[in-house]
């Protein structure tokens, strides 16, 4: 079997915790190689950004990225690439062409990718399994101003692909509910299979080295972990207000406690940081907890288990995710995760169980969830060893098991239409 991954706006190689790159990253490029070891085929086409990028990088066994040049070579805006697509989707076609390759399964990763997995299908006869990642018409619902809302464009073409891909796969029951309330989609032909986590990677570690090796204060300091790009989506303001609420009820903490953001830039990169950064700069400054809130900056994934090992607890307090990948390393690393009751996290943590559930943009309820985790080793301990249980079921080659099964009902139903016309 061969697979065509199309990634269009961002590469499963980008360094994580940038503008465009997250979890959807990550999961391309962990379940691309899950597919190489058990023998499978697949090339990830993605939308070349930089002069200098290798058309085609070896990235595992069996696994290619390939760097398709449509477009100018450097980062845009993701609402311009339709007006690439033409360009990209030719180039793809005369990339299988010039190889003699035949693809026989089609899975777009974003609403761009969609739009030019549906044409790509047209050329070759595959069938298009499609994952969205985040929905334009959710991302509306919790806008805070016309800066985060989505356009109609894109809207459009999220309804389209439901309509048209042969299958649609939703990362939790809520995620699917969601497409079928707001799109009006087809329930059939959605499947519900979760993101998955290397859980040899993320793994319990020892808080003490890990905390030496990042240069962070030991214990009993207290670090709370948030990792997550830096967009309003992602609430990291409701943390910094929980963070002054600690040290208000708890004036010792002031030079005990530490607010750790891993993602966006570091403090020392103070001269790129983005608006966003910058307004959370802003909250912290004039809340007198700049000591207290720190930007680590973007990691690479690699050394993000040290930076779980080292907390004593993980946030998610997003005001929407589709499903919560840093909430699902956390817990693979056992840690107990607070994390945001709106969409995918409330699937992935189990309130009272491996974590605690807050609602989102609620920093007085996120304040006593932090509370209660820092001043209770035991809890916390109990919860990070359920934690810990509960990510076991989403490792890689379960999740990969579940898409195979996906695609291996799409091929067999081609296979008896074809007969029977």
């Amino acid at each position: 079997m061969r697979i065509a991954m199309l990634s269009v706006h961002s590469s499963p190689l980008a360094r994580l915790g940038g503008k465009e790159a997250g979890g959807m990253n990550v999961y391309v490029r962990e379940l691309s190689r899950e597919f190489g070891r058990r023998g499978i085929a697949v090339d990830i086409f993605t939308r070349a950004q930089a002069h200098d990028a290798p058309t085609v990088v070896q990235i595992d066994r069996g696994v290619r990225l390939i760097h398709v040049r449509a477009g100018p070579p450097a980062p845009c805006d993701k609402n311009r690439l339709l007006d690439y697509l033409p360009e990209f989707i030719g180039r793809v076609r005369c990339f299988a062409d010039g190889e003699d390759l035949h693809y026989d399964v089609i899975h777009s990763h974003y609403w761009v990718s969609g739009e030019a997995a549906l044409a790509l299908r047209r050329s070759w006869g595959a069938p298009v399994v499609h994952m969205f990642h985040t929905l334009g018409a959710m991302k509306n619902l919790v806008a805070r101003g016309d800066q985060e809302r989505e356009t109609r464009e894109r809207v459009a073409v999220e309804e389209r692909i439901l309509r048209e891909a042969d299958a649609i796969v939703a990362a939790t029951p809520l995620d699917r509910a969601q497409m079928v309330w707001h799109y009006a989609a087809d329930v059939g032909r959605i499947r519900v299979v979760p993101a998955g986590v290397d859980l040899r990677r993320f793994q319990p570690r020892d808080a003490a080295m890990a905390r030496t090796m990042l240069d962070l204060p030991p214990a009993p300091h207290r670090i709370i972990l948030l990792v997550a790009r830096i967009e309003p989506l992602k609430g990291i303001d409701a943390l910094i207000e929980a963070s002054a609420l600690l040290v208000q009820r708890h004036p010792e903490w002031r030079d005990t406690l530490t607010a750790l953001i891993v993602g966006g830039g570091s403090e020392e990169e103070r001269a790129h940081w983005n608006a966003e950064q910058r307004r959370l700069d802003a909250i912290r400054q004039r809340l007198g907890i700049a000591n207290v809130v720190r930007f680590a900056g973007a990691q690479p994934q690699e050394r993000l288990p040290l930076y779980y090992a080292a907390a004593d607890v993980v946030t998610m307090p997003s005001h929407y995710e589709s499903f919560g990948m840093a909430a699902l390393e956390a817990l693979a690393c056992g840690k107990p995760v607070i994390a945001t009751s709106a969409g995918g996290p409330a699937f992935i943590v189990e309130d009272g169980v491996s974590g605690l559930l807050t609602p989102p943009s609620d920093p007085p309820t996120l304040a006593r969830h932090l509370e209660r985790l820092l001043l209770n080793d035991d809890e916390r301990a109990t919860m990070g060893a359920a934690a810990r249980e509960r990510a076991l079921r989403f490792g890689w080659e379960h999740i990969a098991c579940d898409i195979l099964g996906i695609y291996r009902d799409l091929l067999q139903q081609r296979d008896r239409q074809a007969r029977a016309g």
